[in-house]
């Protein structure tokens, strides 16, 4: 499935914060280490089941996802970009810049009681980034193994996480229902239980915006957005979205595809106000913002 997608592809992120980097001779004689340019904000924000049609820059007018378009319109679209159909697949390989299959995780997703996660043995994005001086903050949505602490975001190279470890949870509540029950929020390894109430994509979306306001700009931050949006929640109750985005959308008589156009607009609102952040606090004009989905709307036609 094609993914949807702004600025630059990632392996030509990674590439170009490496290059900055390295030490190496120029013409001028001088080393890149004594450059003064700094080594560029990386911001990637992941949406999670967004569909190709569920941004109105491709052309459909249903949902508007002007914050969206508009990164879209001043970025680069990169039209043949394609992501696996599933979430743990393709978030495997944004961490390694593998292909799932020589992760051995092609197949499937990582379920609460599995034991089994992205290999130790791979390296990830924020450990090599890490190791060039940038700072690595993880929000949002794991969803790459947890039945070992090792195989968690703290000690796979983020130096802070606040999210879920699943693949899904309930918007309000925070609980998720995968082969167990129980709520999966947490702040680094700490369970976080006084979050009731607060929808999930807005409650992300204002920890990243915190990480952005008080990050120092003289260091090189990357920010990994694993935003909740918008995936479905625990089966009693899929689609949920806050009841001022709810009104945005009376005419569609479907309550079903009212709900999921709010989730959209929620996300839309996510991008908007992350990148105002950046504007905020300086980080804007020196950053590289990354917009991609794990998969498309359905997972449905997944040839295993």
């Amino acid at each position: 499935m094609k993914g949807v997608w702004t600025c630059l592809l990632w392996k030509l992120c990674l590439v170009f914060v490496i290059l900055n980097s390295c030490h190496v001779l120029g013409k001028t004689g001088k080393k890149r280490s004594d450059w003064k340019a700094p080594r560029p904000h990386i911001i990637m924000i992941v949406a999670d089941d967004l569909g190709w049609d569920d941004v109105s820059f491709h052309g459909s007018p249903q949902i508007p996802t002007p914050h969206i378009d508009k990164l879209a319109n001043t970025g680069v679209i990169l039209n043949s970009y394609y992501v696996s159909p599933i979430c743990t697949p393709t978030r495997a390989s944004l961490m390694t810049g593998k292909h799932p299959v020589n992760l051995g995780i092609q197949h499937a997703t990582v379920f609460g009681t599995q034991p089994y996660g992205l290999p130790l043995g791979e390296a990830t994005t924020p450990q090599y980034l890490k190791s060039l001086g940038y700072r690595t903050h993880g929000v949002g949505k794991w969803h790459l193994g947890f039945f070992e602490k090792e195989y968690t975001p703290t000690y796979r190279g983020f130096e802070t996480f606040y999210g879920f470890w699943n693949g899904k949870e309930d918007y309000w509540d925070h609980t998720s229902q995968e082969d167990v029950w129980g709520t999966d929020l947490r702040d680094n390894m700490k369970a976080v239980n006084n979050e009731t109430g607060h929808y999930g994509t807005e409650l992300f979306t204002e920890v990243a915006e915190r990480i952005i306001d008080t990050h120092n700009k003289s260091e090189p931050l990357y920010l990994y957005l694993a935003q909740q949006g918008v995936h479905s929640a625990n089966g009693n109750e899929p689609l949920q979205a806050p009841q001022r985005l709810l009104d945005k959308f009376p005419h569609f008589s479907s309550e079903d595809r009212r709900t999921y156009a709010a989730m959209v607009a929620s996300l839309d609102e996510s991008v908007g106000n992350v990148t105002k952040a950046l504007k905020r606090s300086g980080l804007f004009d020196n950053s590289v913002i990354v917009f991609t989905t794990d998969n498309g709307g359905a997972p449905r036609g997944f040839n295993w």
